[in-house]
């Protein structure tokens, strides 16, 4: 394919620009403007185009091409939007240089604006002429700043072209076209809203939120929204409200006393995951308490109508490739599809206003346990990595033993209690952390209790405790060497920039502050990266004969025609059972649904 590098400057002012407003929304904005092109065909001369017929002509001359042409753009969802969504332009492949940059390195040591790569690479200086563009529309600029916007334009389309030719040769080719998949799930949509649904339970949602303000009101024998606020604002009362939902108050062990209170305040991780609770009346009340207008659940609602309504019933997927330190997908642009509730039907309305286009199915693959089976294969764990091989249910065989009786999926909470400890215990998880989590799920047990079973833990699965140790040393070998990082199967590194001692113990910098790094810190990171390879490659293997339309954590969601519904299960289900060729003995399976919803599946 033939390369060509692509920069536009469209208009903005202080209160319509991407600072304060989604991609999507941005794009799809009435206000919405192009300035000028910046356009380099290959290795040849960049070129400026800032008349509109002209911008027009230049893509069109091409447009039987497109397919053998590749676009380069720093921030590619965006320039590559703007071609496809108002220039009718979709190139045969994406590229994207920011992305490229965020799996080569840690942002905490370089950045990923298009001026600190320049300057990280040596390519280059970005100028700062934009500065100089704010509230223009075009009818705004002479002739003069024309060619000076052009000049500025031109330069960034070269650093970019610049930064590629390096960035290409560092990224491996798996990567790259998994920044194209990801790319193409934002700018040529599948999925589709079924905004009628999601106004229907707005509205009940507004209804319900009215009722319960009226009943709390009453309650607290209140007279404004105000003063229930207010004596919400008192832990015990909060607390008991939220017990009368049936959710156990999250707690923390107080730095000041030293004993268990509430974890209730706006910063504390407990009170923050109600938020996001899937009870819509937990939401409410954690607004109420905030003083929020709106819970995260009207929220989201009212996004996706009016992405529907700007898009035509079509989703674009905002994902952000390599959002987090082990590499995984993240939401952005304010729709995170990873954590839309799906547990209690009647609070999947997000996920079944997610619709399949007309004589189409969704499917959604999920790979089982995956991060589990990981864990189990990277440590050599033999009879957990034969009990997940032969299917059996470890978590229920782990239960039993902790209750020292026969467990089974007919015993949700026990059976809760085995999967947690499976899951959670394997990063070196201690018996308090233990304790909260099982009570926020529903299984209150004594500290005594959660210290016997993290020693069962231990002592039945001993090869993971020791696989902490290793990567103790591995620790202890970056420091004495100088490194920063560390190898995955794949190439890429976790990285771990200014990795130091700090009171006796290892830390390192990251976005969100400083983190301690140990064995089994380390092997959480490792197995969750390995896992999103695993992903990665299942999704490029799947992408062979259907394009994946989103991923959400591990699993793989497809659109195929009805017709060939049978066949793409079949397909889909044999792609995601096979081990990855670095990972030979790892029991790797998954389940796959489908439906004319993604809540269906």
């Amino acid at each position: 394919m033939s390369i060509i590098t692509i920069d536009f400057e469209t208009y903005y002012d202080k209160d319509y620009s991407l600072s304060k407003m989604t991609t999507e929304e941005y794009i799809r904005d009435p206000r919405f403007e192009v300035i000028g092109m910046g356009v380099k065909w290959e290795d040849g001369p960049t070129k400026w185009y800032s008349d509109a017929a002209e911008i027009k002509a230049v893509l069109e001359s091409c447009r039987k091409d497109w397919q053998d042409h590749a676009i380069v753009c720093h921030n590619t969802m965006f320039d590559g939007a703007i071609l496809a969504w108002h220039y009718n332009v979709v190139p045969g492949f994406y590229f994207d240089t920011m992305l490229m940059a965020r799996a080569l390195h840690s942002s905490v040591e370089v950045g990923g604006s298009l001026k600190a790569l320049a300057s990280h690479y040596k390519v280059g200086e970005k100028g700062d002429e934009v500065i100089n563009a704010l509230g223009k529309h075009y009818a705004d600029f002479s002739t003069e700043d024309l060619i000076r916007y052009g000049d500025y334009c031109r330069n960034d389309v070269d650093l970019t072209s610049r930064l590629f030719h390096i960035l290409s040769n560092l990224l491996c080719d798996s990567e790259q076209r998994l920044i194209d998949l990801t790319l193409r799930m934002f700018i040529q949509p599948v999925l589709r809203v079924d905004d009628a649904l999601l106004v229907q339970k707005l509205e009940e949602v507004q209804e319900v939120k009215k009722q319960m303000l009226s009943t709390l009101m009453t309650h607290l024998e209140c007279d404004t929204e105000e003063a229930v606020r207010k004596k919400l604002a008192s832990n015990p009362q909060f607390a008991e409200l939220l017990r009368d939902c049936g959710v156990e108050p999250p707690t923390k062990i107080s730095p000041a006393t030293g004993k268990e209170t509430y974890a209730l305040a706006k910063t504390d991780q407990g009170f923050i995951d109600l938020q996001t609770h899937e009870d819509p009346i937990v939401q409410q009340l954690c607004a109420v308490r905030l003083g929020t207008k709106s819970t995260l659940e009207e929220t989201r609602l009212q996004r996706f109508i009016e992405i529907g309504s700007r898009n035509r019933g079509s989703l674009p997927i905002p994902l952000k490739y390599y959002g987090a330190h082990t590499g995984r997908w993240a939401g952005m642009d304010s729709v995170n599809f990873q954590n839309l509730p799906s547990r209690d039907k009647s609070k999947k309305t997000l996920k079944n206003a997610i619709v399949a286009p007309p004589g189409h199915v969704v499917i959604n693959s999920d790979s089982s346990q995956i991060e589990a089976r990981v864990l189990a294969w990277f440590a050599g764990q033999l009879d957990l990595i034969q009990g997940f091989a032969q299917g059996r249910d470890v978590y229920s065989e782990f239960a039993s033993k902790v209750f020292n009786k026969p467990v089974s999926r007919e015993n949700p909470t026990e059976r809760f209690v085995g999967k947690t400890c499976i899951v959670g215990l394997g990063y070196g998880t201690g018996a308090e952390k233990l304790r909260q989590t099982l009570k926020l799920g529903g299984a209150d047990l004594t500290l005594e209790k959660c210290k016997e079973i993290v020693e069962l833990y231990r002592r039945e699965n001993y090869t993971i405790p020791r696989l902490w140790r290793k990567l103790d040393l591995v620790v202890s070998q970056m420091m004495a060497t100088g490194t920063s990082h560390y190898t995955l199967p794949n190439e890429l590194k976790l990285h771990y920039p200014n990795l130091r001692i700090v009171n006796g113990g290892t830390v390192y910098d990251s976005r969100r502050g400083i983190v301690n790094l140990w064995g089994g810190a380390m092997t959480e990171n490792i197995v969750q990266a390995m896992a999103r390879i695993i992903i990665g490659e299942q999704m490029l293997a799947i992408s062979e004969r259907y394009r994946p339309v989103l991923t959400v954590h591990d699993s793989v969601v497809i659109v195929v025609p009805e017709e060939e519904l049978a066949e793409a299960m079949e397909f889909i289900t044999i792609t995601m059972s096979k081990a990855p060729v670095w990972a030979m003995g790892l029991p790797v399976t998954c389940e796959a649904k489908a439906g004319k919803t993604y809540g269906e599946c």
